[in-house]
C-alpha cells in the first residue's frame, strides 16, 4: 500500500526513533489503551462511591425509621387525681306533689244522687254538705224494720205476763216447773228479738243519715265523678263509682325514692329543697319526717316523706317537682371526671398508672351522677393516677408515659 493510501486512511508509520534519546518510538495504541484503562478506573471509583453512598443512606434511614417507630410507639397519656365528695353537694330525685292527705268519697247508701253542692275546686270546712242522695229503698227498709220491732215490743209484752202468771201459778203448784220454764224461755227469746229489731232500726237509721254526703276533713274538691240522677251503690265500688275526690293542700307532701348508696346519710328532720320547672326562681322549703326503714329488694331504693308547707296554695297537689336532699360528705365517697370512664363488658371501669408505668383497670361503683362528674363509692383511692380521655384499645398491663405539663395542656386544648 502507498504513503497516499496509508494518509487517506490516516494510518500513520512507525516513526523512527531518535538517535542518542534512549526511548523507542512511542506507539498509538499503547496511548488507546493507557486512556481506555483510565476511564475504566474512574468509572469503577465512581461506581464504589456510589454503592458506598447508598449504604449509608440506607443505614442513616433505618435509624431513622427506628428512632421513629420507638418514638410513636411510646403510648403518652394525661392523668388526673380524684377529688373528695363535697359535703354540702345534693342528691336530687323526681317526686309528685299530693296533699298531707287525700281520700276519695263514695255513697255509703245505695240510690240516686239527688242534687250535689260543691264542685271541683271548691274549698270546704270538715262536715260541709257535699250531695244528697235519695234513697227509696234504704225508707222502706227502715219503716219495715220499725213495724217488726212494734211486733217484737208487742211480743215481749205478751211473754212477759205469761211468765208472770205462771210464775205466780207455779208457786201454787197448779202448773209444772217443765210448763214454767217454757214461758220464761219465751219471754227472753221474745227479748232477744226486741233486742235484734232495735239493732235493725238503728243500722237503717245510719244508713239513712248516709243521705247526705259530707266533707270528712277541710280541704279542695279535686274531683266530682256524678251529677243529678247518677245511680250510686253503697261502699266502694272502684274508682268509677267513686262521688268526690278530696285534698287538703294547706300541707302537701312527696314521696321520693332514695337509692341505697344515700339511704343511710339522709336522717328525719333534715332541710329538703324542692323546686318545680314551671316556677323558676322559686325554691321551696320541706323537711324529711318519715323513712321506710328498708330497703326495696326490687330497686335498691328506700321511700322516703317530705312535708312541704304551702300555705298560700302556690303548689297544686299532683305537680312534678324536684327534690334536692343534704346526702352530707363522705371521706369515701370521691368524684371524677366523667371522661375517665371506661365501659367494657366485664363492667365498667377506670383506667390507673402504677409506679412501675402499667395500666391497671380498676372495676368501680358509681354513686350519683352529677352531670360533668361522677361520685365513686369503691375501687379507687385519691393518690391513685387517673387516665384522662383513655383510648378504647387501652388493655390491662399497657405500658404507658405520662405526658410532661406542656403535653398534657397541649393535648388537652386538642
Amino acid at each position: 500500500m502507498s504513503e497516499k493510501r496509508h494518509a487517506a486512511l490516516g494510518i500513520h508509520g512507525a516513526e523512527p526513533a531518535v538517535p542518542g534519546s534512549g526511548t523507542a518510538p512511542h506507539s498509538p495504541r499503547a496511548a488507546i489503551r493507557k486512556r481506555a484503562r483510565l476511564i475504566a478506573g474512574a468509572i469503577l471509583l465512581l461506581l464504589l462511591l456510589g454503592a458506598v453512598v447508598t449504604v449509608a443512606l440506607r443505614i442513616v434511614h433505618a435509624r431513622a425509621l427506628a428512632a421513629a417507630t420507638a418514638t410513636h410507639a411510646i403510648q403518652y397519656v394525661t392523668t388526673i387525681n380524684a377529688k373528695p365528695a363535697a359535703s354540702s353537694q345534693p342528691v336530687t330525685l323526681p317526686g309528685t306533689l299530693q296533699g298531707v292527705i287525700e281520700s276519695t268519697i263514695y255513697a255509703r247508701s245505695s240510690g240516686y244522687v239527688l242534687r250535689w253542692y260543691k264542685d271541683i275546686g271548691a274549698n270546704v270546712a270538715k262536715g260541709e254538705l257535699l250531695a244528697d242522695i235519695d234513697t227509696p229503698e234504704v225508707d222502706q227498709q227502715l219503716s219495715q224494720a220499725i213495724a217488726a220491732r212494734a211486733q217484737s215490743a208487742s211480743s215481749l209484752d205478751l211473754a212477759k205476763s205469761s211468765a208472770e202468771r205462771w210464775e205466780a201459778l207455779r208457786k201454787k203448784d197448779a202448773v209444772t216447773q217443765q210448763e214454767l220454764n217454757e214461758r220464761s224461755s219465751a219471754y227472753t227469746q221474745a227479748q232477744a228479738n226486741l233486742a235484734a229489731a232495735d239493732a235493725n232500726v238503728r243500722r237503717l237509721q245510719k244508713l239513712e243519715g248516709f243521705k247526705k254526703v259530707t266533707a270528712p276533713f277541710a280541704g279542695v274538691v279535686t274531683r266530682r265523678s256524678v251529677d243529678v240522677g247518677d245511680l250510686v251503690d253503697a261502699g266502694n265500688g272502684g274508682a268509677g263509682r267513686a262521688l268526690f275526690s278530696l285534698a287538703q293542700v294547706d300541707q302537701l307532701r312527696v314521696y321520693v325514692y332514695v337509692p341505697q348508696a344515700y339511704a343511710q346519710r339522709i336522717k328525719i328532720g333534715d332541710p329538703v329543697d324542692i323546686v318545680q320547672s314551671e316556677m323558676p326562681g322559686q325554691t321551696f322549703h320541706g323537711a324529711v319526717v318519715r323513712t321506710a326503714g328498708a330497703i326495696d329488694v326490687a330497686t335498691r331504693t328506700m321511700q322516703m316523706e317530705i312535708n312541704l308547707p304551702n300555705p298560700e296554695h302556690k303548689l297544686l297537689a299532683g305537680a312534678y317537682v324536684q327534690v334536692a336532699l343534704p346526702v352530707g360528705g363522705s371521706s369515701e365517697v370521691l368524684t371524677v371526671p366523667s371522661n375517665v370512664i371506661l365501659f367494657r363488658p366485664e363492667g365498667t371501669r377506670i383506667a390507673v398508672v402504677d409506679a412501675s408505668g402499667r395500666i391497671k383497670l380498676k372495676p368501680i361503683v358509681i354513686g350519683h351522677d352529677l352531670g360533668n362528674s361522677l361520685e365513686i363509692l369503691s375501687g379507687i383511692s385519691a393518690a391513685d393516677k387517673l387516665v384522662l380521655n383513655p383510648p378504647d384499645s387501652l388493655a390491662d398491663n399497657d405500658a404507658v408515659t405520662i405526658a410532661p405539663p406542656k403535653a398534657a395542656a397541649a393535648k388537652a386544648k386538642s
